[in-house]
C-alpha cells in the first residue's frame, strides 16, 4: 500500500511538472518565439531512426505529419501546438541527400508566419523527443489525429514503432504495463 502512495505521488508531481513545462512552451511560443523547441527550418535531411531513414531537422530531430490536416493547411495551434511544435520557416529552405526539393514548400499559419511542409504536408516536432532519431511520436493519437513520420516520397510511414515500456504498475488485482510515455 505504502508503494503505491510514494508511485502515485510521484506520478503526481511528474504530471504537474510537465504542466509547468508545457505552460511554458504555450508562454514562450506566444511572446513571439518560434516554438518551445526552437523548430525553425532552413534544412530537411533525412536520418536514420528504428523506422528507417525518415525526414528530420539538420540536427536530426524526426518530424512529423498530422493526419487531421487538410488542404495544405495546419490544424494544430494551442496546447496542440506546444507538444507538436510546428517547423517553421527561417530564411530559405533547404533539401538535404536525398530529400527532394520539388517537394518542400511552405503553409501559412493563422500568425501570418510560413511553415514548412513536404509534398504539402505541414511539419511537426515531437516536444518528447529530445535527440536525433527518436520518433516517441510515432502513431500517436491526439488532438484528434494520428501522427506519423514520413519518407523520402513524402508518404507517412505507419508501421508501429518498437514498444518500450517503463514499468507496471499494479491496481487492485489488474497489472497494467505503461508505455514510453502513457500509463492508463
Amino acid at each position: 500500500m505504502l508503494k503505491r502512495t510514494v508511485l502515485a505521488v510521484a506520478v503526481g508531481i511528474a504530471l504537474a511538472a510537465a504542466g509547468v513545462a508545457a505552460a511554458a512552451a504555450v508562454t514562450h511560443q506566444s511572446s513571439g518565439s518560434s516554438a518551445a523547441t526552437n523548430a525553425t527550418a532552413g534544412r530537411v535531411t533525412l536520418h536514420k531512426t528504428k523506422l528507417g531513414k525518415v525526414l528530420a531537422t539538420k540536427s536530426g530531430r524526426t518530424l512529423y505529419l498530422f493526419m487531421k490536416d487538410k488542404n495544405r493547411r495546419s490544424s494544430c495551434y494551442g496546447q496542440c501546438a506546444s507538444y507538436w511544435p510546428p517547423l517553421m520557416q527561417k530564411g530559405k529552405i533547404s533539401a538535404g541527400a536525398g530529400v527532394k526539393t520539388g517537394l518542400l514548400g511552405t503553409t501559412k499559419r493563422k500568425n501570418g508566419k510560413r511553415q514548412v511542409t513536404y509534398k504539402g504536408h505541414p511539419l511537426y516536432l515531437f516536444s518528447l523527443d529530445h535527440s536525433a532519431g527518436q520518433i516517441s511520436g510515432q502513431g500517436q493519437n491526439f488532438f484528434g489525429g494520428k501522427w506519423f513520420v514520413l519518407n523520402a516520397a513524402g508518404t507517412a510511414v505507419k508501421k508501429a514503432p518498437p514498444t518500450t515500456t517503463t514499468g507496471t504498475t499494479t491496481t487492485g488485482t489488474t497489472d497494467t504495463t505503461c508505455t514510453a510515455y502513457i500509463c492508463p
